[in-house]
């Protein structure tokens, strides 16, 4: 996609210093700029990188004065960083900005689907299957059967949408994502042997939820797995059979939850965290990385550690963990003195 400089000032409610018609058809860092590329400066450490700077055109604050020639168009504003910010959601409305359907790709006859939709190449969308308006699927999606998506979703290349799952409003899923696999339930034989507990939930997405690439939510035993609305999934997270995800909770990567274990809303939960089955994690909970969860947790709490404890407890015998070599020598000193 190429604009010109003028084009990108009226977007961002600019004024042009340079040539208004030089055109861009990609972004950079300043310091990393090339023909064809648009930047920004809004910290005054990269200032300098203005006067060498490759890149066509550059977004700077109106106060900006060059204290030195520079080569570059500039472009104007209140503030650059946040006129940076939107011309990035302007860019990444307009790479979604596709309709139609393209072949190959299967619809059954049955599916139903709104206004701006767009299917990629190599989708198969199941039988009864209902989408809303403007949703934008990707290459090589499968939609199994009786699924329901709502409007203004984004579905990436390679993710597979189990049956019955259903999904909200302004819902992103990332490549490799699998929403409503089995969840992993087996009993026990005499013989050692396990046989497999049919998993007949599903899942719910509600509103405004981005589910990060490679990520897996699997359906419940019976009932539904929910994630509710304004959560945030990192990419590589594991949410087991009838787990329920609290309001705008922040989830990094490569943590695991358990099955049937509820989490609260507003919660932070660091990167590789293990939440261990039938759990309670109450609301605005902070949980730090690689902790592990084998307990109910009370609202408003803030922990750490395998098994994981209060984060200020933990920070404290931390300290007295990393002391031990001094410790256990200074006992060993005195009991030989004793002797």
């Amino acid at each position: 996609m190429k604009f010109n400089v003028q084009q990108i000032a009226d977007i961002l409610e600019g004024t042009v210093s340079g040539d208004p018609d030089i055109e861009v058809d990609k972004l950079s860092k300043i310091e990393e700029g090339s023909e064809g590329s648009l930047s920004f400066l809004s910290n005054p450490k990269y200032t300098s990188y203005i006067y060498s700077t490759k890149a066509s055109a550059v977004i700077v604050n109106d106060t900006f004065e060059p204290e030195q020639e520079v080569d570059c168009t500039l472009i104007k504003v209140a503030d650059s960083y946040k006129a940076f910010s939107k011309l990035l959601e302007f860019y990444q409305a307009a790479k979604l900005n596709k309709n139609g359907i393209e072949n190959p790709s299967f619809i059954h006859e049955s599916v139903s689907y709104g206004d701006g939709l767009y299917l990629g190449a190599f989708c198969s969308v199941s039988s009864n299957v209902k989408i809303g308006e403007n949703v934008k699927i990707f290459s090589n999606v499968s939609i199994a059967e009786n699924v329901s998506i709502g409007d203004n979703c984004v579905i990436y290349s390679g993710a597979h949408i189990m049956s019955d799952t259903v999904i909200g409003n302004h819902v992103v899923i990332n490549s490799g994502c699998v929403i409503g696999a089995d969840g992993f339930g087996f009993s026990p034989n005499s013989d050692g042997s396990y046989s497999k507990i049919p998993q007949i939930g599903n899942v719910i997405i509600e509103d405004n939820v981005d589910v990060g690439a490679l990520t897996t939510i699997d359906r419940a035993t019976l009932g539904s797995t929910i994630i509710r609305k304004g959560v945030k999934l990192d990419n590589q997270i594991q949410v087991a059979h009838n787990v329920e995800i609290g309001e705008n909770t922040v989830i990094a990567s490569q943590t695991g939850i358990a099955g049937s274990s509820k989490i609260g809303k507003n919660c932070r939960i660091g990167g590789q965290v293990g939440i261990a089955g039938h759990l309670v994690i109450g609301d605005n909970v902070g949980i730090q990385a690689q902790s592990g969860i084998g307990k109910n947790i009370k609202s408003n709490s803030n922990i750490q550690g395998s098994p994981a404890f209060d984060y200020g407890d933990w920070n404290r015998s931390y300290v007295n963990f990393k002391n031990l070599p001094k410790l256990d020598k200074r006992v060993r000193d005195l009991e030989k003195n004793k002797a």
